[in-house]
């Protein structure tokens, strides 16, 4: 949904080749090379598959059953700002699901996307941990707790208005 004017930055293969040179002649090297594609990138390209095949003689088709079986790699590039809405246990039963969808209609966003405007991906995930502060979102690295849909816009005003 979201993607279509981020996808359209040329892949620069820089950075990457120089990783690849880091791990020459290195067995077992799949997954820190992904994860090393993710960080350069913020997700892991084609283009990016495409090159580590090469290397690794691995077939673009088993490097992307790799990247879609971790829920740690991602296809699509990020917004600025990430949003994770637990949806663990503690979460789910004090209204994790209004938190997301309070989210959803203030950016116009659905789960797994990225808002237009490329500010905003906002994912669910299983658990982050803060139980006693259910429901729980976290945007980068700060963390938002005792969340309602009036709290959650306001937070979201206050990202909006700083970019």
């Amino acid at each position: 949904m979201g993607n279509s004017t981020l996808l359209k930055e040329k892949f620069n293969p820089e950075p990457l080749k120089e990783v690849l040179k880091e791990y020459e002649g290195e067995k077992g090297v799949l997954i820190p090379l992904l994860q090393k594609t993710q960080e350069l990138y913020g997700y892991v390209p084609p283009e990016a598959m495409e090159m580590i095949s090469e290397f690794t003689s691995i077939p673009v088709s088993q490097i992307y059953g790799v990247v879609t079986f971790y829920a740690q790699f991602r296809l699509k590039p990020v917004g600025k700002h990430l949003i994770r809405v637990c949806h663990g246990t503690a979460c789910h039963v004090s209204g994790a699901e209004k938190v997301t969808d309070a989210i959803v209609n203030f950016l116009n966003v659905e789960p797994g996307d990225t808002t237009e405007d490329g500010l905003f991906t906002l994912e669910t995930v299983a658990c982050l941990g803060c139980c006693s502060l259910a429901p729980v979102m976290m945007i980068d690295d700060e963390t938002y707790g005792r969340l309602d849909e009036k709290k959650v816009r306001k937070i979201l005003r206050q990202y909006k208005s700083k970019n």
